[in-house]
């Protein structure tokens, strides 16, 4: 028997993909900068499919690589061009297991949608905080599987903070069955937070129990436009006090980065009457209801004082707070549209760099002209999460370029950007990974001991490296 019909005889018709045509989408990157091949799209339905697969894989030797809902923006989840190794989708592993109101909990299949789970948490009066604009089409599993961050990292904390029980299949097989709704569990090593972040490059995430928190009764959300990204730093410190703590994003956003959206996502609108260079979009959120009365005392009278003052105080030039839901979402569709403008206005480079905050305003005033003197006419698009350091530090090509003609000046782009943050004691990688485009640049930027540990766990753990090769570290 083939290998193929090997692998069809675990899956079934319905979970082998070998058709050329429906094979692409699984082949190619969300930013379209790698087009891989593979031996069959295998699309397991159970954790038990997903450890015969893997054995057989370990069997006969062959790769697996590991995909979501392929939005990843790292080339993570796209196998290399020789041909020679599956991919593993989980989509067909969507289910919601369980939901735990009083644990404050939800069990789940790695294939779910993540807007599928902030949704069935919001029916159940809960939250599930992790949201980023691919919410509508990633996966749990590739979201976990990437540590993603997203807007609300400020106050919740990222994909790692969210995760109490992980189920993983190893790479010979085995199932390592963590599903603990556990707040405390101190014996030995975490092997939950080892799968975390690492890319499928050590196991495959089927299962997780993931935290809930109570839905918010209260928020209040501004459109702020800021003197300068000092500003916009100086006005997050002083919104947690005037808050009381409930500042749950924070996001920063240039000029350029507002005309690209307006120009190629239709119906955005600009919230307010004047163009500005710099842009913060401000949300605060509580659970408790607000209390009406002759002496409303909501956020989003609070947070109208507050920006009142800061005003007064120059911070603010000029701003609108939303007035109802569907103009909070106007907001924040200005903000989730970025990426996708910059991928239909043409070729774009993109740094997913993270310096501590109060370092941010300067590293964003050399940055812009680093990238400016390597390629003079060039269009930099910086935005992202002010509140953690994190921004999306991008660059558009200049008008009418082609990809290559542009891409051409990609080394020296990231070079100059990557060495700029290396010498702000930040990271290359905040939330999007490593995967294959940044392979190099974390040999070079990270430490060789650190190096060193991560080809030991790797070599320990997936000893004939055919979980994910090629991706995060070379062996």
């Amino acid at each position: 028997m083939s290998f193929v019909e090997k692998l069809r005889a675990i899956v079934g018709d319905k979970g082998l993909v070998l058709d050329t045509q429906e094979m692409r989408p699984y082949l190619s990157d969300w930013r379209e900068n790698y087009l891989g091949a593979a031996l069959a799209i295998v699309r397991p339905a159970s954790t038990e499919e997903v450890s015969e697969v893997v054995k057989l894989c370990a069997a006969e030797k062959v790769a697996i690589c590991p995909q979501g809902g392929n939005t990843g923006m790292s080339g993570g989840a796209t196998p290399q061009e020789v041909g020679l190794e599956i991919v593993l989708s989980l989509t067909r592993m969507n289910r919601i297991l369980e939901i735990d109101k009083v644990g404050y909990s939800m069990t789940v299949e790695a294939g779910v949608i993540l807007k599928t789970i902030q949704e069935a948490a919001a029916d159940h009066d809960r939250l599930f905080p992790l949201s980023l604009g691919a919410e509508g089409s990633c996966t749990i599993g590739g979201n976990l599987s990437t540590n993603a961050g997203g807007v609300q990292v400020l106050h919740y904390g990222n994909a790692r903070n969210l995760v109490m029980g992980l189920e993983v299949v190893l790479p010979n097989g085995d199932i390592w069955n963590g599903m603990r709704a556990l707040k405390k569990d101190n014996t030995g090593y975490d092997l939950r937070d080892l799968y975390l972040g690492a890319e499928g490059t050590l196991g495959i995430i089927t299962k997780a129990i993931l935290k809930l928190w109570p839905k918010p009764k209260d928020v209040a959300t501004s459109w702020i436009a800021v003197a300068s990204p000092a500003a916009a730093v100086e006005l997050l410190s002083g919104a947690y006090a005037a808050s009381e703590d409930n500042v749950t994003s924070c996001e920063l956003m240039s000029r350029q980065g507002i005309e690209l959206v307006l120009k190629n996502i239709h119906g955005a609108t600009d919230p307010l009457a004047d163009r500005h260079d710099w842009y913060v979009l401000l949300e605060w959120s509580s659970s408790r209801p607000p209390r009406h009365g002759a002496n409303q005392t909501g956020l989003r009278e609070k947070m109208e004082t507050y920006l009142g003052e800061a005003m007064e105080k120059g911070l603010v030039l000029d701003a609108v707070i939303a007035q109802n839901e569907t103009q909070a979402r106007s907001f924040w569709a200005l903000r989730e549209n970025h990426s996708e403008s910059q991928k239909r206005e043409g070729p774009s480079i993109k740094h997913d760099i993270s310096v501590s905050v109060s370092k941010l305003p300067e590293f964003v005033a050399e940055g812009l002209a680093v990238m400016n003197r390597v390629l003079p006419g060039c269009r930099p698009v910086p935005f992202g999460h002010v509140g953690d350091g994190n921004l999306h530090f991008n660059c558009q090509s200049p008008p009418g370029w082609s990809k290559p003609q542009f891409m051409h000046h990609g080394e020296a782009i990231s070079g100059a950007i990557y060495d700029l943050v290396t010498r702000f004691g930040g990271s290359i990688s905040a939330e999007h990974g490593i995967g294959r485009i940044k392979v190099n640049e974390l040999a070079h930027y990270r430490s060789q001991i650190e190096l060193d540990v991560m080809r030991m766990l790797k070599r320990a753990l997936d000893p004939h490296n055919i979980m994910n090769p090629g991706k995060v570290i070379q062996v």
